[in-house]
């Protein structure tokens, strides 16, 4: 018996240190990829609060935000730990990707071992997970940390509920909760866990029992205690699902019934089903971005509706013959139905990302069933580990194919119109990452394909009329901006856009409406609030624009644009310390900013503190060789310093 404990923990071995090597081959070319400009921006490359790494405000505003249309605070963090460790170096964003997903697959073997005692179907399954395709999305995308961060505490979850089946206590119980709170901080698909726990409890964790012998019905006490069981948790997932569709609500997240009506929402949803299905079996055609079908699906639902009822019937059928089928189906059915879009979130029709954990409960039918199936059919063993290599090796080969086209924004978004047809989105967000290139001609080419696709596309107009800005192209322009506002009238960034155009033609109340209205839309846009500042500043309204400032730097402390043009108005109210405060900010945030030296300078001298002036002015020149200011100042200094010395 001791022998056969420890070959058991020898193969168990084997087994996570094959699940690492393997996952680690297929990813490692994650390491020389780069941020992409979808998504990546608003978690990491271009958020101030991320990018100034763990401290007591970053803490805060992770806990109190809704960025991105998410609460998922704990994401937040990891990203901000990254920062502190990696800086801007996507290679370590990429490598803390990987190592939860493979931290998850072992994780998952060890449970479904834990659970079941089956150890090679336990490990089929967690060879699966680490090695599909329609991972890649999850793993390869830094701002999907929220999955596999998610991901790694619902494992964890599972885990301290086992342990509580085994042995009830309320330590068992805290760590579930626990657990299942930090996985709710990462994502908040997980609040579908109770449910799947309820799963687990018929199979196979076997807690629900027959009222007699051959019966096919189950003792009711016994299905209402469980579901008591997890009163706390189904109050974890109420509270969670609430705060998320305030955030997503509020973030302008959620599309309205006019914009996609709940039949086109219901067919696509029950046709998304089949199609990650499919995508399962034969992983082809995978994409960033897939197109929503903004027209009838009346052939969809003819074609979803019935097979999914069909495969639902035949897996309660023979659910007490092959009790997996039925935990394994629902497990898929139910843990989508978060993102499945009866609730439509973005654009998307589907994401490759929102099967990372539903696929678990595909995988233990294909594990178990094989082994069931082998059994039945009196296949030979060696034959079965050759199929079962065979699948893998092919997965392997696909697997690192798509990590491939994840190279960057350019080959990631040219495979994603490669394999799908009329996708707006992903023209417009191919248009996004020419124009951060400066390729305006072809960024405006992109967003004028979008357009064709989808007319009354707010973002596509709004980023058209901004590259038709820099064209010099003011009057189409305008038009776009009109556009974007008319189809969104609560577009806070088509009407800043279209403020600051309309101030180069001199339009100056219409241009202040706009910015006032951007900043009714979303108050803590502080872009929009330091533009407003900028234009009262040259106004002469100093004392509107000095409180427009101090905002903009309430919600972003590390913009030193904002705290040098305040500063600047700070010295015109002859407020010298408190704008020598904000010179000094500059210079921390932007250490190469050669006018923050040169204003240092001036203050400096005129307080009589001639040496130090001298030397920030002559910093100011060692970046700035050409600053002829600040050599005229230094010139000015030198003379009085002669006259004090004299």
């Amino acid at each position: 018996m001791k022998n056969k404990l420890l070959k058991e923990k020898y193969i168990s071995s084997c087994i996570c240190l094959f699940l690492f090597i393997v996952t680690l081959s297929v990813y490692w070319q994650i390491t020389k990829h780069e941020f992409i400009n979808y998504d990546d921006g608003l978690y990491v490359t271009e958020n101030p609060h991320v990018q100034a790494g763990l401290n007591r405000e970053s803490i805060i505003w992770a806990f109190t935000t809704g960025h991105a249309a998410n609460w998922h605070p704990l994401t937040w963090l990891s990203h901000m730990l990254d920062i502190d460790i990696y800086g801007l170096n996507p290679i370590g964003h990429h490598l803390t990707n990987l190592q939860f997903h493979i931290l998850n697959s072992i994780l998952l073997f060890l449970v479904l071992k834990m659970m079941t005692g089956a150890l090679w179907q336990s490990s089929f399954v967690a060879a699966l997970f680490a090695l599909h395709p329609l991972h890649v999305e999850s793993v390869a995308w830094v701002s999907e940390r929220k999955d596999v961060l998610s991901a790694f505490f619902w494992i964890l979850s599972m885990w301290a509920y086992v342990r509580y089946v085994r042995q009830p206590d309320k330590k068992q119980y805290l760590l579930l909760i626990l657990f299942f709170a930090l996985g709710l901080m990462s994502k908040s698909m997980l609040v579908t866990l109770p449910f799947v726990l309820l799963l687990l409890d018929f199979w196979p964790l076997s807690r629900l029992q027959p009222t007699a012998q051959g019966n096919r019905h189950y003792n009711y006490k016994i299905i209402i205690s469980l579901v008591l069981e997890k009163v706390p948790l189904f109050v974890l997932t109420a509270v969670s699902s609430f705060v998320t569709f305030s955030v997503q609500q509020h973030g302008g997240a959620i599309r309205s019934l006019e914009a996609i009506p709940m039949d086109l929402r219901i067919a696509n949803a029950l046709f998304s089903y089949l199609s990650y299905l499919g995508k399962t079996i034969w992983p082809q055609n995978l994409a960033l971005i897939y197109p929503y079908p903004y027209i009838s699906m009346f052939w969809q639902i003819i074609l979803s509706l019935p097979l999914l009822i069909c495969i639902s019937m035949l897996v309660i059928r023979l659910a007490r013959a092959f009790p997996y089928l039925a935990t394994g189906w629902l497990w898929y059915l139910g843990s989508l139905v978060p993102v499945i879009g009866l609730v439509q979130v973005g654009n998307q029709s589907m994401a490759d990302r929102y099967t990372y954990i539903p696929l678990i409960g595909i995988f233990i039918i294909v594990a178990w069933g094989v082994a069931d199936f082998s059994k039945r059919w009196r296949i030979q063993k060696n034959v079965l580990v050759l199929l079962c290599c065979s699948v893998l090796a092919l997965l392997m080969v696909r697997t690192w194919h798509q990590v491939w086209h994840w190279q960057n924004s350019f080959t990631l978004l040219s495979h994603s119109l490669n394999v799908t047809h009329n996708n707006s989105m992903a023209h417009y967000v191919f248009g996004q990452a020419l124009d951060q290139q400066g390729r305006l001609e072809e960024a405006v080419l992109q967003y004028n394909k979008a357009i064709k696709i989808r007319p009354k596309f707010a973002m596509a107009h709004n980023n058209l009329g901004a590259a038709l800005s820099r064209e010099g192209k003011l009057k189409e322009a305008i038009y776009h901006f009109n556009e974007a506002v008319n189809i969104h009238p609560d577009y806070a960034k088509a009407h800043n856009n279209l403020a600051t155009v309309l101030l180069t033609q001199g339009k100056f109340e219409e241009a202040l409406s706009h910015y006032r209205e951007a900043l009714m839309i979303n108050p803590e846009d502080e872009y929009t609030r330091k533009n407003l500042a900028n234009f009262l500043s040259n106004h002469g309204r100093i004392d509107e624009a000095l409180s427009h400032y101090n905002k903009a730097l309430l919600f972003n402390p590390e913009d030193w644009d904002a705290h040098y043009k305040l500063g600047h108005i700070l010295v015109k109210q002859e407020k010298i310390n408190e704008a020598l405060s904000h010179f000094a900010e500059v210079i921390r945030i932007n250490p190469d900013y050669a006018p923050a030296y040169n204003e240092i300078g001036i203050i400096l001298a005129k307080k009589g503190k001639l040496q130090k002036s001298n030397d920030f002015f002559l910093k100011a020149i060692q970046l700035e060789p050409d600053y002829k200011e600040a050599r005229d100042n230094l010139l000015i200094l030198n003379k009085m310093m002669q006259y004090d010395e004299k």
